[in-house]
């Protein structure tokens, strides 16, 4: 029997973060070079976007590739870029007649060009659909974002444009890529990594976080329902004691 039908439907988290995780390593295990591996993490994220959209998840955001992934060997970045270029392309009927909107957050326009039309245009067709939205953390990092916003918000305040006391968590969150988005309730980690890696420091606050052995490839809807069953048994307090959300 499925997990699914353990999942209480009234408290299900509206806005899940995954780092997927593991591509490597799973390329590893089956003897093959890493590209394989994110090419096999792709249906990883076709089951956890379908499987989000069909529970009813408003927000759904995945860590596809950091600023620090620059990093790593040429090959594998320029292999992972026209991956993201085929991989929305292929997808937009999907996206589409699912009613899914395609959203992505992280300094965009420093992406390759041809990623980055396909991003615009992959975000374009799909701009309508209400169902729930996939947001794709490309080209991110959380430092970034919140030294990125702190000095707009500077620049602002040295312009005579906001005020001392307008300066406040509330602000802060407008002037981020997720300004809009709710914070995740859940944060997921494969691989078995007990780390956030750079990833949504200021959103992820008070998010319950998850961590599991699975490698991303193999991530797997039941995986995401355990996931979300995890989370339902856990008591978010929010600084507040038991007793007191007891009274409340």
């Amino acid at each position: 029997m499925s997990l699914q039908t353990q999942i209480d439907m009234t408290k299900l988290p509206q806005h899940i973060a995954i780092i997927m995780d593991g591509n490597g390593r799973w390329a590893k295990q089956h003897n093959k070079p890493r590209v394989f591996g994110h090419q096999n993490g792709v249906k990883a994220v076709r089951q956890v976007t379908e499987g989000a959209a069909e529970l009813g998840v408003k927000h759904l955001t995945l860590y596809a590739f950091s600023q620090e992934n620059w990093k790593r060997p040429k090959f594998e970045v320029n292999t992972l870029m026209k991956l993201f270029v085929k991989t929305v392309e292929k997808e937009l009927d999907t996206l589409n007649n699912n009613s899914i909107k395609l959203n992505a957050i992280g300094d965009l326009e420093n992406l390759p060009k041809d990623t980055y039309k396909a991003l615009l245009r992959g975000m374009e067709s799909t701009q309508d659909n209400n169902r729930m939205t996939l947001h794709l953390a490309l080209n991110y990092s959380s430092r970034w974002e919140i030294m990125n916003a702190t000095k707009r918000i500077a620049r602002e305040y040295k312009e005579g444009l906001l005020t001392e006391d307008q300066i406040n968590d509330e602000l802060m969150s407008q002037y981020l890529t997720t300004s809009g988005i709710p914070d995740p309730e859940l944060m997921i980690r494969s691989s078995g990594e007990h780390r956030i890696s750079n990833y949504l420091l200021w959103q992820l606050s008070y998010s319950e976080l998850y961590f599991t052995d699975v490698l991303w490839p193999d991530f797997s809807k039941e995986d995401l329902y355990a996931a979300i069953i995890s989370y339902q048994n856990r008591e978010r307090r929010f600084g507040m004691t038991g007793d007191q959300l007891i009274k409340s």
